[in-house]
Parts: structure tokens; sequence; C-alpha cells
């Protein structure tokens, strides 16, 4: 193998004249000097420093390099050395697709690149490549798509009518390094001392709104006019139709060549990677595959884990960098180099069934879940048929619907005192530990720093001292009395589930909008290990039932007036086993992992009073409140 060179910091101008900060790594000899010859190109662009050693140094130039690419690792404009100032994150920068294009065809005239350029990225850069796929570049030539949102009003900032309040977190790492007060001390201290007080900052949305110019976001005042974005508009409008913040509309534009598309079934957006996975595959007539593991945001790279959250899944579940570089050297030596390495034989699919295992509690206090991989020939599986559980007035949870004219449940909703998210699918949510005095920030990454306010996978269902909004005696949520839990019988046999549940409910309120959500739960019985059970969460999500009719405008209800609504939970891929309970929770709020409802009926963000509100779901034959499971068959 070779090693590397790197020249850094080279300049490439983009086509408006705007420079970025460009990294080249190149193969050489063992004395260090640049090889001779047209390699094929690896490029990375992202918006969290091109010299990050655990993100895009040693994964990805010190792996690819001595295996014959030129790696390009490239700051996004307006971010780290590149020109450019006043673009954050991917809903402000609209000429990303423009700026990867240039990069690519800069690359593809240069003399040490065969011509064939691909792109790897996790998350923001799983973003860039789809920009840069939508203006079609061409000597773009193969993609592997990790972890990226393609519709941030659907699954990332909003979801259902409500604010992922996780983004909020990840805006004061774009703010820390802005380029927009990297001369002003004071701005860059409010930014820090936000961030390190984020369970406060979050806190204080249960008293009062977030408002213009009092968050510590508003030191970077282009970057808190994309938070008041997320968080007061909840009608789909021209902010979030932009194709920079909602590819979902333009697959079609996407360049035709090989791509992979991969996430985890506790990452924010296996939803989103799914559908551009089906999407692409009827759209392109190029190899499309699509990677789910049981992991959350981060967890197929780095070190890799076996365990999320509290939840071992086997040894088959740890990819890390050293199995998910292998999969990606073999997919890109195919498409880069042309080498017969197999990888457009391998199936379509590649997902990860969870459950299965023992439920014994191992030495690092996780329950074994268990899981194993699955090829599959498509997403969603056509051979799951869809299966209807009525919630019954009992508790039951049942494939018969309610019988009673006036069966429902009803619960008090106080915006003040929400149900605690107890893990969930966020990432970004991320307060700062403070430095000791003495100690210098610019030594220490802002990464370095980061803990998540709440853990990013599936925890126990028991409140916790640790966690927002838990008081003594920290009960199972299941408990709480703004919690309505409808429980299948223990099952006799098996049952997966894979894919996309929904939840149908029938709803009034006394107030003239309010939120209903819906969790889906696969609960362990008793046992020594667990004397409670072990109350295993598998996907949940909001409705903010002033948008049970669509995203295109607001619709209030009328207090005691009874509609329909629909949730839609992001798919999972789970095997219910014997002796174990189907459950689904069904409440008003979860946060902080959304925002809370005040009740009120005010403009989004604007409210002036939290009101408490009495709602209820109707559980009779006329107004069957359900969920609908995928199962495979």
């Amino acid at each position: 193998m070779h090693t590397v060179n790197v020249t850094q910091n080279v300049m490439v101008q983009m086509r408006d004249g705007v420079k970025l900060a460009t990294d080249i790594y190149r193969p050489a000899d063992e004395l260090g000097n640049v090889l001779e010859g047209e390699f094929p190109v690896i490029l990375g662009r992202t918006s969290y420093d091109k010299s990050n050693p655990v993100i895009w140094v040693n994964p990805i130039a010190n792996f690819f390099v001595p295996r014959g690419y030129v790696v390009l690792l490239q700051d996004l404009r307006g971010r780290g050395k590149s020109e450019g100032t006043g673009q954050y994150f991917h809903t402000a920068n609209q000429l990303e697709g423009k700026d990867g294009y240039d990069t690519i065809e800069w690359a593809a005239e240069q003399p040490w690149c065969n011509g064939k350029v691909g792109m790897v990225g996790a998350s923001h850069g799983g973003i860039v490549q789809n920009m840069a796929s939508l203006e079609r570049p061409p000597h773009l030539a193969a993609l592997w798509v990790d972890v990226a949102p393609t519709n941030a009003f659907r699954w990332e900032a909003r979801q259902g009518g409500a604010m992922g309040l996780h983004m909020y977190g990840a805006l004061y790492l774009h703010g820390y390094d802005s380029q927009e007060i990297q001369d002003d001390p004071e701005a860059i201290e409010r930014i820090e001392r936000g961030a390190e007080n984020l369970r406060e900052e979050l806190l204080r949305l249960l008293r009062e709104p977030l408002r213009p110019g009092e968050t510590p976001i508003a030191a970077v005042p282009n970057l808190e006019k994309i938070l008041f974005h997320y968080y007061c508009d909840g009608v789909y409008n021209d902010f979030w139709a932009q194709e920079s913040v909602d590819h979902s509309k333009h697959f079609d534009r996407m360049a035709d060549i090989p791509a992979v598309y991969s996430s985890g079934w506790y990452d924010p957006f296996p939803g989103d990677v799914t559908e551009q996975f089906a999407a692409m595959t009827e759209l392109k007539s190029s190899p499309q595959k699509l990677v789910i593991g049981p992991w959350n945001h981060v967890l197929m790279r780095g070190k890799g884990s076996t365990s999320v959250g509290e939840v071992e899944f086997g040894d088959s579940a740890k990819w890390g960098d050293e199995v998910f570089n292998a999969e990606r050297l073999r997919w890109f030596d195919r498409w880069l180099k042309g080498e017969e390495t197999g990888a457009e034989a391998t199936a379509p699919a590649r997902i990860f069934v969870m459950g299965g295992g023992s439920g014994r509690k191992d030495d690092a206090g996780n329950i074994d879940h268990g899981g194993s991989w699955r090829e599959e020939q498509e997403w969603p599986l056509a051979r799951a048929r869809d299966a209807k559980m009525f919630l019954r007035t009992s508790g039951l949870l049942s494939s018969e619907p309610g019988e009673s004219s006036d069966s429902a449940v009803s619960w008090t909703h106080d915006p003040q005192n929400p149900v605690p998210s107890i893990g969930a699918n966020v990432t970004g949510m991320y307060e700062w530990v403070p430095l000791n005095e003495g100690l210098d920030a610019a030594y220490i990454p802002q990464r370095a720093r980061m803990k998540s306010v709440i853990p990013d996978g599936p925890l126990h269902q028991k409140e916790r001292p640790e966690l927002l909004c838990c008081s003594e005696p920290y009960p199972l949520l299941k408990d709480r009395t703004d919690v309505m839990t409808f429980e299948s019988e223990p099952l006799e046999q098996p049952v997966e589930v894979t894919g996309s549940p929904r939840v149908r409910l029938w709803i009034s309120s006394t107030a003239p909008d309010t939120d209903f959500t819906a969790k889906l739960l696969d609960i362990y019985p008793p046992s020594e290990d667990w004397p409670q059970g072990f109350h295993l969460p598998l996907a949940d999500s909001i409705i903010r039932a002033r948008f049970r009719e669509g995203f295109d405008a607001e619709r209030l209800m009328t207090p005691g007036g009874v509609y329909e609504v629909e949730i839609e939970l992001p798919p999972i891929s789970n095997l219910f086993v014997e002796g174990h309970t189907i459950r689904v929770d069904i409440s008003s709020s979860n946060f902080p992992r959304f925002d809370v409802n005040p009740n009120t009926g005010e403009p989004l963000g604007l409210h002036t009073r939290f009101d408490k509100a009495d709602n209820t779901v109707y559980l009779d034959a006329g107004r069957p409140s359900h969920i609908v499971l995928p199962v495979v068959v």
C-alpha cells in the first residue's frame, strides 16, 4: 500500500469567485513523494472541519489513499477555512449543490484524477452528496449517503407539525465556529455559554416561548433566522420547499449513478433514507442499495458498538470504521476503478431485524435483545401485510375493535409538566461540558465536550433523575396519568413487524389545538433481571392537531368536536417473540424530543400563556382508534 502526501488549504474557486479550502491527500512512496499517475477521487465536503481526525482524516484519507485513491476534504462555503459568510447548514446555503458540482469537475480536470469521483459523508456530509447529485456533474460516478435527511420538514427539524428540538441543540455547534462571529469574542462566549446551559434553555420553553434576539443563538443573526423558521414555520411554505431543504421532490433530477443509502433504526432519519432508496430504485437504472442497522446517528461509524442505549444487539450489529470502510472500499473499487468486486450482485437491501435474544442482563447492564441481518429485494417489503390492532377501553390492544358506543379514554395534558423523553431518535441535542478554569477552549474540540441531553437510543421506559422533567418516585412511563397504554395479550407465537407503522385516532379536546403522541414498544415479561419487565421503545412520533388535515394551512379545532388524526411512525424491523406483548402508548407530549404545545391555539412560537387541555381518544366501533402494523408473513 501507499503512504499519504497531503497538501492543505488549496483554495478551489467556485463559479462565483468564492474559494473553498480543500485538503488534497495523494498516494505517495515510502519517502512521501507523490506518485505519478491517475487515481479515482473520493470527495468529502463538510461543515464540521475537514481536518477532524476522527470523522475525516483517519477513516477517509488515511484509509482510501493507501489503497489507490486521491481524497479531497473540503470545508463548505462559509465554514472552516473556506470563503463566504452567512451560510449555515443546508437550510441557508442554496449553493451547496453548485459548489459540489464545481469541486467535482475541478477534480476531474486534474492530472492525478482518472475522471471518476465518488462522494462520502454522514448527516450533513450526506446532504451535500444529494445536493451535488441534483446538479448531475458529469464525472460524479458513485455515492455512499449515510444518515442523511432528505426532507427537513418531515423528519428533521419538524415532525407531525411539532419542532424536533434536537435541531436547537445542533445549531450551537454551527454558531460557535461561525465566520460571522470569528472576530467577536463576546458573541463566541454567548454561544458557548448557551451550549453549556442547554438543559436550562430547553426547560425555559416550559415557561415562555423563544423570542428573537433573546436566545444565545442570536449572537449569530443569520443562524437565528434558521432557528425561528424551525420553531415557527409549521405550514409547509417557501422556506421548506427549497430544494436544499426538501430533496424528496427532486429525486427524479438526481444523477443516475450507483448509490448506497444507510441509516439505523434509532437514527432520526430511517424514514428519509428508506424513502430515498425506494424512490431512486424506481427512478434510476443504476444499482441502488440500502443498509439499515440497529444504530443511532453515529454508531455505524467510529469504534462501532454492539449495543445502543440500554439494548444489546449482538456481535453482528457492530460495524464501526473497520467494517464500514471495507464495505465502502468494495463499493468504490467497483464503480471508480472498474474492479469486479461483486458489489452490484448483493441484494438491494440489507436490514437488521431486531429481537430474538435471551432477554438477560449483560455485564454492562444492557438487555440482550439480539437480532440478525437479512437480505431483501425491495423496500417496503412486498410480503408485509397491514394488520390493524385496536385500542380498547380496558387497555387491551386487540385485533377486534371496541363495541361500546361511548368507550373512550381521557387525560389532562399539562404543557408545563410534559411526559419526559426516555431515550429518543435524536442527534445534535448536545450540552457542552464546561471547561475547568485555566483550560483553553481552543485546544479542546467542541465535540470532545458534548454529551446528549437525551440518550440517543432505546432505554427502559422508566423515569430517572438525570433526565429532564422526571421527578420522584420516578415511575414507569405507563404509570403516569397522562400516558394511556394499550397492550396485547402475551404472544403465542413470534410476530415480525418490518416497515412503517401508522396510528389512526379519533380525538377531541377542550383546547383549540393540542398534540397527540404515539409510541410502539416491545414489552418483556417480568424476570429476575427485570422485575418490572423491560419496556423497549421501537418508534414514536407526534401530530399537532391544527395540522391534522395537512400542512398547507392551520385548522384549529372546535373544543369538544371529534376529529380523525393520523400519526406516522418511522420504519422499524423487530421480532416480537413468544411471551412478549405489543404495546402502544398514547399521550400529548414527548419532551424535549418535541416542543410542547401550549394548547392555546395562538400562532406557533407566539403563545402568551400555557393552558391545560383535557384530551380524549375514542375507541368505539364507529370511531375505532387503532395502529396499523406491517407484519411480515
